[in-house]
């Protein structure tokens, strides 16, 4: 693999965790919205990510090394959360449907503090692999000096 492939997957994996950063920043503004309706309610979204290889990842696999291996991260879409929404009995509620229940967003918010937490310690250590490759390259250049 060069040196230069380094940026593309580093790359990919901070626009990854951009795209989790946003969605859980996105969880955690909506966690208190409430609706007398279920179908209304807000639902925690979460981004599903995939890993990606060429074709040579393969072939140099089973050769036994991983020389010309190129990879990244994608971003295959964004799903709602499927858990059920917290329905609290709030009888003098504006928003209560018949029976005085309020439906709040299934958003648990110290889960996506910690999602919040690892997608942040997630890009920084992709800049930090950047950088690194950024100053062996530099390294490299000088040495014919």
């Amino acid at each position: 693999m060069s040196l230069f492939g380094v940026f593309d997957i580093a790359g990919s994996g901070m626009s990854a965790q951009s795209v989790r950063l946003n969605t859980t920043a996105s969880n955690i503004a909506n966690a208190q919205s409430v609706s007398s309706s279920v179908d209304e309610t807000y639902r925690a979204r979460h981004p599903v990510f995939s890993a990606l290889m060429d074709d040579e990842f393969e072939r140099d696999f089973s050769e036994g090394g991983v020389f010309g291996a190129q990879g990244g991260v994608s971003v295959l879409g964004i799903v709602e959360d499927k858990s059920p929404l917290q329905m609290r009995y709030e009888p003098h509620h504006p928003m209560a449907n018949e029976e005085g229940y309020v439906a709040y967003p299934n958003v648990n918010v110290v889960e996506e503090m910690t999602n919040m937490i690892s997608s942040s310690r997630s890009f920084q250590v992709n800049v930090e692999v950047m950088n690194t490759a950024k100053t062996m390259m530099q390294r490299v250049l000088s040495l014919g000096q």
